[in-house]
């Protein structure tokens, strides 16, 4: 690799206490959602841009939940490259069964600790150093390159990215690059539908022994939750170039996602949530609810899984539901330009060709296909997302850092 990207190699070399020093502040920010609270990691960030002169709008239809932009004009009229990138993260409780500070940003035996570090602080970090190095840059690239670090993303709220497309459409482009984990062997080029439902069963309930006074609301709530796994057997049509895609990346997504991951790619999957019910042992419980998180390949859906769910609700008088949630399912092509260069670049930094999958998580990338905008998503290893002792390797770090600043040199390095 020579010329210009080797530069911008060495300047990551150079800048590594730097990067590090901002990923770990950066996880220290404490951003869980809910409640959602992104302000303090917002500022961490907005600071950082402004030091390295670059100005950026703070557009917060949730005064406590502020989305950043930033944007500049490169020396040639081309293309409009987005970096995309969320700042809250999953909650860690009382930290019970973390080894490490869920807050403390921690760097032990080459593994930076928190949580947030994976997901997804660390391809956050890649998106605000591309953003500021290509910007030194800018008088010899084509087109416009845009930052957004958004709140609101782990809820898949309305303050976040989802507001940036209803009333800031012009911050998305013609190409999204986000660094969500993926993992270094597979990049994403879309997603799984979440559906989130919520039931309510109610009945008259009676004391514990008299089980012939009243239905249990509880033992109702059961029966469907058992009943609705049947959703997973409805088949998905798949178009023909995904149904290649996704054959030909099996291995892959298992690799990166845990045995088991390929198959549920291309299924619905079932997963009660969350279940209250009943007020103490020896009452028949009068009241339940639960909710339901269903996941929807591509070629469903959601009114497809509503028409079967109403058919096993319709027999329970007792029992409603409302929907919580939809994100329909996503996809571009998996040969976008924008996976072929991080395939590319991958390979010549660290002889990594990472795999196109679908990625059974959701993300805010959906948003840019939604648009019909190629979105692409490549990023670390998802260890400890959701769980204890979250971290990202040191080495990954760096390798989602350098992958996302020569693919979007690339990009921008092209006039059209």
């Amino acid at each position: 690799m020579e010329g210009r990207k080797s530069e911008l190699l060495q300047r990551i070399e150079s800048d590594r206490e730097v990067l590090l020093d901002f990923l770990r502040c950066f996880i220290r920010c404490q951003s869980p959602n809910p409640p959602g609270d992104t302000r303090e990691a917002a500022d961490h960030i907005r600071q950082f841009l402004e030091r390295h002169g670059a100005e950026c709008r703070v557009i917060a239809p949730n005064e406590v939940m502020p989305n950043l932009v930033a944007t500049f004009e490169a020396g040639t009229p081309g293309r409009h490259l987005a970096l995309n990138g969320h700042i809250d993260c999953f909650p860690a409780g009382d930290g019970a069964g973390w080894t490490h500070d869920p807050w403390g940003g921690e760097l032990v035996d080459g593994r930076i600790y928190g949580r947030g570090a994976c997901d997804m602080k660390c391809g956050t970090t890649a998106s605000v150093f591309t953003f500021l190095y290509l910007r030194e840059l800018r008088g010899e690239l084509h087109g416009r390159l845009t930052l957004s670090a958004v709140s609101d993303e782990e809820t898949f709220g309305p303050y976040g990215a989802r507001y940036l497309a209803e009333h800031h459409p012009e911050v998305f482009g013609d190409t999204c690059l986000n660094g969500e984990p993926s993992s270094p062997w597979t990049l994403r080029f879309g997603e799984k539908g979440p559906l989130w439902l919520e039931f309510t069963v109610r009945t008259k309930g009676a004391h514990g022994a008299y089980t012939h006074a009243s239905k249990s609301a509880t033992a109702i709530a059961a029966k469907i939750i058992g009943e609705l796994q049947i959703l997973e057997d409805i088949p998905a049509p798949e178009a023909s170039n995904l149904a290649a895609a996704l054959d030909e990346a099996a291995s892959a997504i298992d690799r990166a996602q845990g045995a088991g991951a390929a198959r549920i790619t291309r299924r619905v999957t079932v997963n009660p949530g969350v279940v209250h019910g009943g007020l103490k042992v020896n009452m028949v419980a009068s009241a339940c609810t639960f909710e339901v998180d269903i996941r929807l390949p591509n070629g469903l859906d959601a009114p497809q899984i509503l028409a079967e769910i109403d058919k096993i609700v319709a027999t329970y008088p007792e029992v409603s539901y409302r929907q919580l949630n939809y994100n329909p399912p996503s996809w571009c092509p998996p040969d976008t330009e924008m996976a072929q260069l991080v395939r590319a670049n991958a390979k010549e930094i660290a002889g990594i060709d990472p795999v196109p999958v679908i990625s059974l998580g959701g993300t805010d990338a959906r948003l840019w296909r939604y648009k019909d905008i190629p979105a692409i998503v490549y990023g670390p290893s998802p260890i400890g997302m959701g769980s204890v002792d979250e971290h990202v390797t040191v080495e990954e770090f760096f390798h989602v850092v350098k992958c996302h600043a020569l693919s979007a040199y690339d990009y921008m390095s092209r006039p059209r």
